[in-house]
Order: structure tokens, then C-alpha cells, then sequence
């Protein structure tokens, strides 16, 4: 490794499961609870969430962002909840402007709150909400190699100690959960799903994960939308290369919980 990417955070990829991640003891909480500390410190937090959508890449640009509860019928505690970290619109400003020269239509949002695909695992990260964040959309209506092409663009932050993280769930099939128990081991066609991406994460076999609708086993089954997958593009594109598989989790069956870190090495 030269010495300008030794210099450099990773990329991160986290998957946020349920809200109540940010209250329950889990595997992944405590997970989430040792990486924060185990990274270098970073000037500023740039993360990709599930829960953002937008046409175009749209970038938090408020000082000192809202915290937004966007879900419904958890306890009271978890609305009481509040992460206050301050924003960053400097750093909106610049990432905006490397997708422009990217070739992205990029805008920034001074209106726009953290929702829980940000703030959640945050919280469990950096629980003392001093780092200054900005959020960014993802698109849909884009494919997997539009999003890793997004995080490509925004790599040269990781040189200035910006850590960049795309949130979402390796495997996300909301309407097949099994409620007996949150510890549900995987049903069998979400383990093959998350068994073929994350062989392919760790390979850097970017051309087979970028194609996964069309190429991974279970693929409709396990992602029915894929807005919670997309994130995992942008990380990677932050830094390229292969991936390190960090963290596996599973819970009620059909939401896996893994976590990538991404060092651009091959």
C-alpha cells in the first residue's frame, strides 16, 4: 500500500435492521458499539442511506440537522431518541461537486433531516454525535454500477478524513419476516443470496455484484425493492477493491445484518 492510501479512512458498509437497534442489546448493536471506536477518528461522516430517495443525488446541507423518526408503532422510548450532530454544508458543497464533475446532477438540501438509516447505527458508532454528518439520497430508479459509479466520485473525500458509509441490509424481504424470534436463524434462500454477494464483495468482482437482479441466486426474493442494497454500491465504489466481511448477522429470518469494510486495495 503507497502512502497516500494508507492515509485514507475506508468506506463502510452497515446494515441498520429494525429502529430498535438504536435502544436493544443485539449482535449487531455491540458490533456497531466497537467499530466506531476502533476506526481513526473522522473529521466528518458522509453516509448513504436506504431512507433517503431522491431522482437525483440530493446531499443534507442543514447546519445542525433534525433527527427524523420516519416508522411507526415502536415504544415510546425510541421517539424520545435525538442525535445531534452537527452538519456539515462545506462538505455538502464539495461532494456535490464531485458528482457534478462526475457527471451527476447533484444538489444540496438545507431542509432535509438525519433519518434512521443514518442516525440509528450513528448513534451506536459515535454516540457522543460530535462528528458532523451529511446524508446522501440514493435512486431506485438507478441500477447497482450507477450507484458504485456515485461512490467512485466521491472517493478523494476519504483523503481528507471523511468517512463515507452507505446503510441499508444485505438481505431486506420486510414481508417474509418470521416474528417467532429475532435471533431466527436465515431462511435458506436469503442464505444463498447473501452467501453469493458476499463471495463476490470479497473477491472485488464488481461486474457479477453490480449485475445481482439478473445474476444472483434469489435475488427478487431477497431484495422485493432495492433501495436497502444500493448503499452497499456507494461504499464500495468509495473505495473499490475487495471487500472485508466485518460483521453477519441475522434476524427474523429475512433481514441479514452483514457489514463491509472497503480499503481500495484488491
Amino acid at each position: 500500500m503507497d502512502a497516500q492510501s494508507s492515509m485514507q479512512l475506508p468506506s463502510l458498509f452497515i446494515s441498520h435492521g429494525a429502529p430498535m437497534l438504536a435502544l436493544e442489546d443485539s449482535p449487531t448493536g455491540r458490533f456497531l458499539d466497537g467499530l466506531g471506536p476502533a476506526l481513526s477518528r473522522p473529521r466528518a461522516i458522509l453516509i448513504a442511506s436506504a431512507h433517503l430517495s431522491a431522482a437525483r443525488p440530493v446531499f443534507t446541507a442543514a447546519p445542525a440537522p433534525a433527527t427524523l423518526h420516519d416508522f411507526g408503532g415502536f415504544p415510546r422510548e425510541l421517539y424520545a431518541l435525538r442525535y445531534p450532530a452537527p452538519g456539515a454544508p462545506e462538505l455538502a458543497l464539495r461532494a456535490a461537486e464531485l458528482l457534478r464533475d462526475g457527471g451527476f446532477a447533484a444538489t444540496t438540501d438545507a431542509t432535509l433531516p438525519l433519518d434512521h438509516g443514518a442516525w440509528v447505527p450513528l448513534l451506536r458508532m459515535f454516540p457522543q454525535a460530535d462528528i458532523p454528518v451529511v446524508e446522501l439520497s440514493i435512486s431506485p430508479q438507478h441500477d447497482a454500477a450507477w450507484h458504485y459509479a456515485l461512490g467512485s466520485a466521491l472517493a478523494p473525500l476519504r483523503a481528507d478524513k471523511v468517512l463515507v458509509i452507505g446503510s441499508g441490509g444485505f438481505v431486506h424481504n420486510l414481508g417474509a419476516l418470521d416474528w417467532s424470534t429475532a435471533a431466527h436463524g436465515p431462511a435458506p434462500w436469503a442464505l444463498e443470496f447473501a452467501t453469493w454477494l458476499a463471495a463476490r464483495v470479497r473477491a472485488g468482482d464488481t461486474v457479477a455484484a453490480t449485475r445481482w437482479l439478473t445474476h444472483a441466486p434469489q435475488a427478487q426474493r431477497a431484495h422485493p425493492t432495492p433501495e436497502h442494497l444500493l448503499p452497499l454500491f456507494v461504499a464500495w465504489g468509495a473505495a473499490a477493491g475487495a471487500g472485508m466481511l466485518l460483521h453477519e448477522d441475522w434476524e427474523f429470518a429475512t433481514l441479514a445484518l452483514h457489514a463491509f469494510r472497503f480499503d481500495g486495495r484488491a
